[in-house]
């Protein structure tokens, strides 16, 4: 905030007064100045495409760069849609054990169905 006539800005007592020296630019309100998020904007729409991301940006392993429940959860679907296509009569004992982490991966479902 900047004011050109302090003597006029003192006397403003109420919201009404100051209203009107801000209209008479008496009292001019600055912009507040934060920092801008556009860069990181501009750098996440590039990483979205694949950019910035190779084997020189990476600092931890596979196992830290993506989440535990984002590993299950896609391991956990493809057991699920395996089982659909399959549909056994153990269907839901199956369906169990893979919602409790019984198997390792589609190949470990399959071979213990055909039992490996």
């Amino acid at each position: 905030m900047k004011i050109t006539n302090e003597e006029r800005a003192a006397e403003a007592i109420t919201r009404e007064d100051v209203r009107t020296l801000v209209k008479e630019k008496v009292i001019i309100i600055t912009p507040i100045v934060g920092t801008s998020h556009g860069r990181a904007r501009k750098l996440m729409a590039r990483k979205k495409k694949g950019r910035g991301k190779g084997p020189g940006k990476r600092k931890g392993t596979r196992k830290v760069r993506e989440g535990k429940k984002k590993v299950w959860m896609r391991k956990v679907r493809a057991q699920r849609k395996k089982l659909k296509e399959l549909r056994p009569q153990e269907y839901r004992n199956l369906y169990l054990r893979v919602k409790g982490g019984f198997f390792k991966s589609v190949k470990h479902l399959e071979s213990f169905i055909r039992g490996d």
